[in-house]
């Protein structure tokens, strides 16, 4: 049944919140930071040389996040290509037939060539779809595959080798697969290509697992390798002793590693171009002796020597004082070091004139002019929206620095006027490589009210929203008892920009939102809980509603509970009208809503705010809400109650158009069955001439009320529109529909077709015994549906009945 919107309901909504994200986000930081869950190992640097690496893409895993030109990515639709990738991933059961052992397999006649494969298995991984059954489809020669990128996935070392190993495969990418897939699994089965071992030029096996007291010296007989990366691996000096030896190896990440000591590297110093190695914390060389090894690296362009700040590591001071020690880099990460200096950095800088990245985090430098100033210079530091724009994006992977450039990028868009899409893309980024940290977590959820609040989301892009609210709500879910960040990611959704247009699971959503609503918070976030449940219900599709059972009884426990405190307060402020109209909505073509709200003694509560309360705009509300009761006919009898009708009668003929209007919606559906009132025909008939009378003395159906009305679908006119014995009944729907078609046309004549209401509107027209005023009403309706037709040009999409 009906839902209205007022103008300005949404906005209301958004005031009374904005005093509540002031007070929620400026309180949150200052207090005790919250300490992770546990420790995550965090991800190397990307070298900056484009010679030495090819970029590689950070994503979503639903729906998907591109780095490049965010603006313009994220305010465009998705290529077709993607659109067809995930459409073959959401149906590869129907597509796929199956092998004995139930594994799948590509049709005979497919074949996709090595750019397409390898973009399917990516994306394949990326939506958590990588599984030993799936990735079978890349054994054969149906699929040619060069690079793989199987982060995150969860494989057995068969199924790996099945599917990967016959390809002449030229990148790997395996960082952080499940622990069953170790890494010397991984490094067994490629070597058994011997066109592998010889032309593999890329592997990445950040942190994946290696069996205790396991070596991997093994990676040393990939003799075509130019990158490795064994980031927050079981990595030791006799493995570092063996890689070191490979005769292209230009590009190694040993961050996090065991190594304890880094001369084996002087073995490749004429080859090596970029060296990672942050936070290495099982170092025992001392600092003139890495500093020796240093000396003589004589190609190496890039050096990442970053460091968690608590472990007040000098090396990089060290380095910075030393002079005639690597001419020729151009890309220095510093970031964590102690008693660094703008002044030491500057020197630094200015003795190699190719330098074009510096990275200066949780250090105390950065903030001269020098460092912002300096043409061709990036910096990622945290001294203004520049460098912490830099600091996000090039440590998007480590948990540590994102923690700390989010929290400098919090205080340094407290009083943000202008939309920042592609920062938010970088909080994005940072939320979804840490899932389970919470620091990350907690901090970026604070970022994104920052750079959402008011009318800055109005201006980001509708589908780079979409992707931050699947955050909020996967940190929501990840961490349920942390009451803080709940606040946070609730806070973000009362914007009406995001409630109204951005696409997001509203599902789930409603889920989450209305668990939080009943576990009774203060007063400001239960209004906030229940204004967005208020709208959320409104984007449901029935089904929907009626597959959240165990949720709406609850909620609407709690949603009762709340008006009967407002009535014994007498108070009808914000929180009571929202709650008035979540219940309104939640109960729109649901009938288990419905019930729930009977068996909870709703009725009498509703009466109860009817007596207390006799402002228009609450009772059209209650009206609403009743006549949602009164569609669902095996409920009709329980709202024929001599009290409950007083009201009803009451309110028909009230002065407001909209109130009267509501009022006789309930009159004429709970009159609409005669089985009701078959102990008192005699007062069915007095509603009825009382709800004919009225009818007659509002103005034309063109007329405008305070508030729009609305309806989801207008299937609950046809009982209404067939009982040509009731006419009084047959003249409200009419009335109704004739209101709702001349205020949305676009959308109520393609309603009227769709769902056979025109068909019942010829009938009318057409039957000569039907009221000279019914018919009249039809023809108005008709009427309008052609005029709509003829002006906008569009045809119905499904039959229509002759209108002549």
């Amino acid at each position: 049944m009906p839902e209205t919107i007022a103008a300005m309901a949404v906005g209301t909504m958004v005031a009374t919140m904005a005093t509540m994200k002031r007070e929620v986000k400026i309180s949150l930081l200052s207090s005790k930071e919250p300490a992770p869950l546990r420790p995550q190992p965090s991800k190397p640097l990307q070298p900056l040389s484009a010679s030495l690496l090819r970029p590689t893409a950070s994503f979503l895993s639903t729906p998907e996040v591109s780095l490049l030109s965010p603006q313009r990515e994220e305010a465009s639709p998705y290529s077709l290509f993607s659109i067809c990738l995930d459409v073959l991933i959401a149906n590869l059961e129907q597509w796929c037939s199956k092998r004995p052992d139930g594994t799948l397999c590509l049709p005979e006649h497919w074949c996709f060539p090595n750019e397409i494969a390898d973009q399917f298995l990516e994306r394949l991984a990326r939506q958590g779809k990588i599984t030993d059954r799936t990735v079978s489809i890349f054994q054969g020669k149906q699929t040619n595959l060069k690079l793989i990128n199987i982060q995150r996935a969860k494989l057995s070392p068969s199924a790996f080798t099945k599917a990967f190993c016959h390809h002449k495969l030229v990148e790997v990418d395996a960082t952080s697969v499940d622990s069953e897939l170790l890494a010397s699994d991984i490094i067994y089965a490629l070597r058994r290509s011997a066109w592998i071992q010889k032309n593999l030029q890329c592997l990445r096996l950040d942190s994946t697992s290696v069996p205790q007291n396991s070596r991997l010296q093994a990676l040393g007989q990939f003799t075509g390798l130019h990158t490795l990366s064994v980031a927050n691996v079981s990595f030791w000096s006799e493995d570092l002793v063996s890689v070191s030896q490979l005769p292209k190896l230009e590009s190694l990440d040993i961050s996090n590693t065991l190594v304890t000591n880094i001369s084996a590297l002087l073995t490749c110093k004429d080859r090596l171009k970029s060296l990672t190695m942050h936070y290495l914390k099982c170092l025992t060389m001392t600092n003139p002796q890495i500093l020796a090894v240093f000396r003589q690296l004589n190609c190496l362009l890039h050096l990442d020597i970053s460091d968690h700040r608590q472990l007040r590591s000098d090396l990089a001071l060290h380095l910075l004082q030393q002079k005639d020690i690597l001419p020729n880099l151009i890309s220095l990460d510093i970031s964590g070091g102690t008693g660094i200096t703008d002044e030491v950095v500057e020197s630094f800088v200015q003795q190699r004139p190719e330098m074009r990245f510096v990275g200066l985090l949780s250090t105390d430098a950065g903030y001269s002019n020098f460092f912002m100033e300096k043409q061709g210079l990036k910096v990622a530091g945290g001294a203004n929206m520049s460098q912490i724009s830099e600091a996000l994006s090039q440590y998007r992977n480590r948990s540590c620095f994102v923690k700390e450039a989010l929290y400098r990028l919090f205080t340094e868009t407290l009083s943000l006027q202008v939309t920042l899409p592609a920062t938010l893309k970088l909080v994005a980024i940072g939320m979804q490589n840490h899932p389970q940290d919470l620091p990350v977590q907690f901090t970026a959820s604070a970022c994104v009210l920052n750079l959402t609040r008011e009318d800055l989301a109005k201006r980001m892009p509708v589908r780079l929203l979409s992707e931050v609210i699947y955050l909020l709500f996967k940190a929501m879910k990840n961490f349920p008892y942390y009451q803080q960040l709940q606040k946070n990611c609730l806070l973000s959704l009362t914007s009406s920009k995001i409630l109204m247009d951005v696409p997001f699971d509203r599902f789930n959503a409603a889920k989450l939102v209305m668990r939080w609503l009943c576990r009774r918070e203060n007063p400001k976030m239960q209004t906030m809980a229940v204004s967005i449940t208020s709208i959320l219900a409104l984007k449901l599709l029935p089904e929907e509603t009626e597959q959240l059972q165990e949720e709406l009884i609850i909620t609407i426990k709690e949603l009762l509970t709340i008006l009967r405190q407002k009535v014994a307060e007498k108070l009808n402020d914000v929180t009571f009208l929202f709650t008035l109209k979540a219940l309104w909505n939640l109960t729109d073509e649901s009938p288990s809503a419905c019930k729930y709200f009977i068996e909870n003694e709703g009725l009498a509560i509703i009466i109860q705010v009817l007596e207390t309360f006799s402002m228009s705009v609450i009772q059209s509300k209650v009206l609403g809400l009743l006549n949602n009761i009164a569609e669902v006919r095996e409920l009709t009898p329980k709202l024929v109650t001599e009290d409950l009708l007083r009201h009803i009668i009451s309110l028909l003929h009230n002065s407001n158009i909209e109130v009267s209007y509501f009022a006789a919606g309930v009159i004429a559906h709970l009159t609409c069955d005669r089985q009701h009132w078959l102990a008192c025909d005699v007062q069915r008939r007095d509603l009825l001439q009382d709800l004919h009378a009225t009818i007659q003395d509002w103005p034309s159906s063109w007329c405008k009320m305070s508030a729009l009305v609305t309806y989801r679908s207008l299937k609950s006119f046809s009982p209404l529109l067939d009982n040509f014995s009731q006419p009084e009944v047959q003249l409200w729907a009419l009335w109704a529909m004739h209101h709702v078609c001349s205020k949305n046309p676009s959308k109520y004549c393609k309603l009227l077709v769709e769902e056979g209401g025109l068909q019942l509107v010829c009938d009318i027209q057409e039957r000569g015994q039907a009221n000279a005023q019914v018919r009249q009403m039809a023809a108005s309706i008709l009427e309008d549906f052609r005029m709509h037709f003829t002006n906008y040009q569009r045809p119905p999409t499904a039959p229509v009945p002759s209108l002549t």
